[in-house]
């Protein structure tokens, strides 16, 4: 018997205006043959946006926030609506994607082979520029930074069978209902940015599994977005994840590397034009109250998981890199990082974490 789909879209203003159309013409076409429902989450509602989104997908449950409540709270809104109303497959999509129509049954195909699986991406393509890659799924560097897996190469067709992968990206993403009430949905403190990250590493710590579907294909139009603001959030939350998620012991070992990055950093940010933001980062983590929150979420991720340490570190990366900015001087720390990394897990093997 086919599983309940919920799938769920999330609008900012005048988002819905450019990508809605193409979005919900490739929803309508999808071959699932089980029971679907499309709930679209309208951030800063407006009687614009709410009234647009209604005549343009007069088939979806339209949940309106008067702010914008970022990407998590405003996906959990749609979620735990989803959860109450016993759908079993919650996937997530970028209102500006473009869903190949075999997409959603090959996602929920690829979560019923196996009980383990708790998330399954969708082989994200560029669009317009269908033949390159947006992600083949995503990695976590050892100091929190993620990255797409495969970005803008050209792909190349044959092994169609399913890859495990570090965290799937929230732009198109299958979730077990069950694997969300055991793990908890996504940290609304991070607002944006690596919050499928972090729902990622919680998944793996409670030894479910996150993995691409090669034969689930969504285009996507990506912009890599180059607003200060965006310096803020990925650098604060990069460094919530790995507080949450890790170890004391991969926390105490990885500290000296995590200080150069930070002086790296540093003076990235004055070369760059967000030392403003850099500073508000630190800002962040001198309120007591946040590290209070930090610490009650730690507490439970850590009592509840069932992962041991070494087994998630085999999957973290040494190498980080983001081909909008990548350089020389980033190849070279890349080595430094391999053998400082490579130590690290030898450490971790040898105590038995």
């Amino acid at each position: 018997m086919s599983k309940k789909v919920a799938i769920i879209l999330i609008n900012y203003k005048e988002y819905a205006n450019r990508f809605l159309p193409d979005c919900i013409v490739s929803l309508r076409a999808q071959d699932y043959v089980g029971e679907t429902e499309i709930f679209i989450v309208d951030n800063a509602s407006s009687d614009e946006s709410y009234n647009f989104l209604k005549a343009t997908a007069p088939e979806a449950q339209i949940i309106c926030n008067k702010n914008n409540d970022g990407f998590a709270k405003g996906n959990n809104d749609a979620i735990n609506l989803a959860l109450a109303l016993n759908f079993e497959y919650i996937i997530l999509f970028n209102m500006d994607t473009i869903v190949a129509p075999n997409a959603v049954s090959e996602m929920a195909k690829a979560a019923e082979s196996s009980e383990r699986i708790g998330s399954v991406q969708a082989r994200l393509m560029l669009h317009p520029e269908t033949t390159k890659v947006n992600s083949l799924g995503n990695s976590t560097h050892f100091l929190g930074f993620g990255y797409c897996e495969g970005y803008n190469d050209i792909y190349k067709e044959g092994d169609d069978s399913l890859k495990e992968i570090f965290y799937p990206s929230g732009a198109a993403v299958l979730f077990k209902a069950a694997t969300l009430r055991a793990v908890g949905v996504f940290d609304e403190s991070l607002w944006m940015y690596n919050e499928d990250q972090d729902l990622g590493w919680r998944i793996w710590l409670k030894n479910y599994t996150c993995v691409m579907a090669p034969r689930a294909v969504v285009y996507h139009k990506y912009e890599f977005g180059r607003s200060i603001s965006k310096y803020y959030w990925m650098d604060r939350n990069r460094m919530i994840v790995m507080l949450k998620n890790y170890s004391c012991l991969t926390l105490i070992l990885i500290f000296p590397a995590l200080l150069v990055m930070e002086i790296g950093l540093f003076i990235f940010s004055l070369q760059n034009g967000w030392f403003k933001e850099k500073l508000k980062v630190w800002g962040y983590f001198l309120n007591l109250k946040n590290w209070q929150r930090i610490i009650r979420e730690r507490r439970k991720i850590q009592r509840n998981r069932k992962l041991k340490e070494s087994e998630i570190l085999k999957m973290i990366s040494a190498k980080i890199w983001y081909q909008e900015v990548g350089s020389n001087k980033l190849r070279v720390a890349n080595i430094f990082f391999s053998v400082y990394w490579n130590v690290v897990r030898f450490i971790l093997k040898i105590a038995r974490a």
